[in-house]
C-alpha cells in the first residue's frame, strides 16, 4: 500500500485483513529506487497506490516492472458511489478515506485528513461520496507566520498551557491550537446542520496533526492514524 501525498509518503504491507507497520518518509526523497528496495523485502502481488503527485506516480511505474498496480480513481470499487460533478478531479486519498471510514464506520460519516491541507470528506447516509471541504493544513499556516514575519520564530505545535500566552511562543502555539481547534469545530458544525440534521454522523480523524487537535475536541469519534492506508487495502478487496 502506498499512499503519496505533498509533503509525505506512507507505505506499509497488507494482507487482506490488515496493515503490516507502516513506513513513513519525505515525499521528496521518494524514489523509484526506495520503492524498488522496499518492495523487494517481501513477495507483492500488487501495488496499490493513492497519489496527489504526478511526478512520484511516474516513479511508482518505473519501479512496479511487471507487478500489476491498482491506482485508486473513480474507475475502480470503492464501495462508495461518487454524488459529484467533475469525479475525476477527487483526490485518489480522498477516495481511499471515504471507502475506508463507510466500510469500518458506517454512513453518513465525515473524514478529517490534517495533511498538508486539512480536508473534510463527506459521505452520505447512501453510501455516496458528496464532496468536502478543504483549509489550510496547520503546519502551512504556522510555517507562512515564520517565513513572512522578521521577528516571529519557528513554531513546534503541542497542546498549549493557557489561552494567553506568557511568551512568543507561547501565543504563538496558543492561536495555532485553539484557532486551528475553532476552525475544525465550526467546519464540522456546518456540514452537519447543512447535509445531516438530527442524524447520528461519524466523524473520524486521521493525518498528521489528528491526534493533537481532536484531543480536546468530542466532534471527532476516533483517530484512526492509518485510515488512509486502510482504505487502500479496503479497494484492494473490492477490486481483486
Amino acid at each position: 500500500m502506498t499512499d503519496i501525498s505533498n509533503s509525505f509518503t506512507k507505505l506499509a504491507f497488507a494482507s487482506k485483513t490488515r496493515l503490516g507497520r507502516r513506513h513513513r518518509m519525505p515525499t521528496a526523497q521518494f524514489d523509484a529506487d526506495f520503492l524498488g528496495d522496499f518492495i523487494k523485502q517481501r513477495k507483492v502481488d500488487r501495488l496499490v497506490v493513492s497519489s496527489v503527485v504526478p511526478k512520484k506516480s511516474l516513479e511508482v511505474r518505473k519501479a512496479a516492472e511487471r507487478t500489476e498496480v491498482l491506482w485508486i480513481s473513480p474507475r475502480v470499487k470503492l464501495g462508495v458511489g461518487i454524488d459529484y460533478p467533475k469525479p475525476a478531479s477527487i483526490g485518489a486519498d480522498r477516495l481511499a478515506n471515504a471507502a475506508a471510514v463507510a466500510a469500518l464506520y458506517g454512513c453518513p460519516a465525515i473524514v478529517v485528513d490534517f495533511g498538508t491541507a486539512v480536508t473534510f470528506d463527506i459521505v452520505s447516509e447512501e453510501r455516496n461520496y458528496i464532496g468536502g471541504v478543504i483549509a489550510p493544513g496547520l503546519e502551512a499556516m504556522t510555517n507562512f507566520l515564520y517565513q513572512r514575519t522578521a521577528l516571529l520564530p519557528r513554531l513546534s505545535l503541542r497542546e498549549p498551557r493557557t489561552a494567553v500566552g506568557r511568551s512568543t511562543i507561547d501565543a504563538m502555539r496558543a492561536g495555532a491550537v485553539f484557532g486551528y481547534r475553532g476552525l475544525v469545530r465550526e467546519i464540522i458544525a456546518r456540514i452537519k446542520a447543512e447535509r445531516f440534521p438530527r442524524q447520528k454522523v461519524h466523524v473520524i480523524g486521521t493525518g498528521g496533526y489528528a491526534e493533537l487537535i481532536s484531543a480536546q475536541l468530542p466532534d471527532v469519534e476516533k483517530v484512526h492514524r492509518d485510515l488512509t492506508l486502510d482504505g487502500l487495502r479496503i479497494v484492494a478487496n473490492l477490486n481483486a
